[in-house]
């Protein structure tokens, strides 16, 4: 067994461990924030439903436009995203507090500002998470992930309760004020960091193919779309403890705000649990059996709420549920970033929040209305019938292990002398390879070139296909395309170590002194255009 890597391993990187405390400031602000927000709805409005999406106005943004995010996260520097993530959230904030302070807030102003928070949080997300892998070494990442969960949520085990504090002694907009004070740590650090920025001799990929391109990546990676569908239903059942809290600290257990963000600290105190024992439950249980653990572990908490009518037995039992949450969530955000090589990890992560944020936003607003129409104790029951069913999922889907692929570039691709003079732009580009493989070999080839197939779309190809010769059946010949040159050469760069032990397969199979034969072709049409054979014919017929 390999030797564990200690939790506080990241913080020898010294950039890590300034923005690592820079954001402990920064969501303790967010925390209160988020307190006073839930709490204000309550004084402004007696719906339900209304609180409840309170969390979905934040969590919808990020569903929505993560993806865009991800792909610029891919594209540009990530810390210019994310400087302008924070000034937009700092002026949100700012503007949120005047119009507390004024006594000018609606329902729906309220939303809407909590909204445009989950926006800039929806641009920053993709860019910090990405940047991790650039903090720290590989072998840290998870450690560096975990450390990110603990931060949180020592800032979540104490940050609701002062929130509470805050807005039962000063009210809502002193907890939006405290919020605006607290981005200025982290831009300081943002300001500061200098990451290393690799310069390409390619143009930028257009938002458009940068999209196509990520999509095609988590589309044809198994282990990534299994991640997506169970953190999509985690998201949706474990949604149903955080959206009702409010209404379980207000109407069931007859507390105020202070209450509240008691019990939003217990939260947080299990989450940092949960984080301090990831590793050792990563030791002793598969991934999977984690993921159902969590369910099972939302499931019994939200039966024990739904019934206690004491704040005491409702905030000990909320231990469980942040234990669950942060073990979930960490285990999913580190799959995506094992599975992915640097040069699409922002766009997977982006496809996960949009996932797991997504689940979050439906899943509030669902147990949010059923709290308005049944009550919020009946919401709660049937939020852990939905808890257990996302268990059993698992019976059919499961969670692929954690396990660590070398997802280094292999950096042999140089572009070939070309003798035709070809720009970036130029294509499409239709790739031919030609191989050798003896009769005996053919199952094998076929199995390996199955595995191929899928490399090659994920990465960029287009049109895979694979021939076999009629007068010579030894010699087999792959296809595929790119769209231009530029695509060409990106399709090679994406290739991975890990991907090179089919590649190094096939190339064993193959018969001949010499590896299987590459023809590099550029289309041309050779028919004229539609618009031409209609404009021919018409003169025709004219004549």
């Amino acid at each position: 067994m390999a030797d564990r890597i200690p939790t506080l391993a990241p913080f020898r990187e010294e950039t890590f461990r300034t923005i690592w405390i820079a954001s402990i400031a920064s969501n303790f602000g967010g925390l209160i924030q988020a307190v006073g927000a839930a709490w204000m709805m309550t004084a402004i409005s007696n719906s339900e439903n209304m609180v409840a999406l309170v969390q979905a106005s934040t969590a919808l943004p990020i569903m929505m436009f993560s993806l865009v995010a991800g792909a610029l996260a891919d594209n540009f520097n990530r810390r210019s995203i994310m400087l302008t993530a924070q000034v937009f959230m700092l002026v949100v904030s700012v503007l949120l507090t005047i119009f507390a302070y004024l006594g000018l807030l609606t329902p729906w102003l309220l939303l809407a500002f909590t909204f445009l928070l989950g926006c800039g949080t929806a641009l920053n997300n993709p860019s910090w998470q990405a940047s991790v892998g650039d903090l720290v070494p590989r072998a840290l990442l998870p450690a560096a992930v975990t450390l990110n969960s603990v931060g949180f949520n020592i800032t979540r085990s104490v940050g609701p309760a002062i929130g509470g504090a805050i807005v039962a002694a000063l009210g809502a907009a002193a907890a939006f004020a405290t919020n605006a004070v607290s981005y200025f740590p982290l831009l300081w650090a943002l300001f500061r960091w200098q990451p290393d920025v690799a310069v390409s001799t390619l143009p930028r990929e257009t938002l458009g193919r940068a999209l196509s391109a990520g999509f095609g990546y988590v589309a044809m990676s198994p282990k990534l779309v299994s991640v997506l569908f169970r953190s999509a239903l985690f998201g949706i059942a474990a949604s149903a403890i955080l959206a009702l809290l409010p209404l379980v600290a207000r109407d069931l257990v007859a507390g105020g705000p202070f209450t509240y963000g008691l019990m939003l600290g217990a939260f947080g105190v299990g989450a940092i649990c949960g984080a301090l024992l990831n590793a050792r439950m990563r030791e002793l249980f598969s991934s999977e059996m984690i993921v159902r653990l969590s369910f099972t572990g939302f499931a019994l908490s939200a039966v024990v709420a739904s019934l206690s009518s004491s704040t005491w037995l409702t905030c000990a039992v909320l231990l469980v549920p942040g234990a669950c949450w942060v073990l979930a969530l960490s285990l999913f955000n580190t799959t995506v970033q094992l599975s992915t090589p640097r040069w699409v990890v922002g766009r997977a992560l982006s496809f996960y929040q949009t996932a797991a944020f997504g689940g979050i936003a439906a899943g509030s607003w669902l147990w949010g209305s059923l709290a308005e129409d049944y009550g919020v104790a009946t919401s709660l029951m049937l939020a852990s019938l939905a808890m257990v069913l996302g268990s059993l999922v698992g019976l059919k889907f499961s969670l692929p292990s954690l396990e660590t692929l070398n997802l280094d570039p292999v950096g042999t691709f140089r572009e070939p002398s070309l003798r035709l003079d070809l720009q970036p732009r130029s294509g499409p580009i239709v790739l031919l390879i030609d191989y050798t493989i003896r009769e005996e070999n053919v199952s094998e080839f076929l199995s390996l070139m199955s595995e191929r197939r899928r490399i090659r779309i994920r990465d960029g190809a287009r049109q895979w296909s694979l021939m076999r010769d009629l007068e010579n059946p030894d010699v087999w010949t792959e296809t595929y395309h790119t769209a231009t040159w530029a695509d060409y050469v990106r399709h090679n760069q994406r290739r991975t170590q890990a991907d090179s032990e089919t590649w190094q397969r096939i190339r064993e199979l193959h018969e001949g002194p010499e590896g299987p034969r590459v023809h590099r072709m550029i289309e041309r049409q050779a028919i004229p255009p539609r618009d031409d054979i209609f404009h021919k014919t018409a003169l025709d017929i004219h004549h």
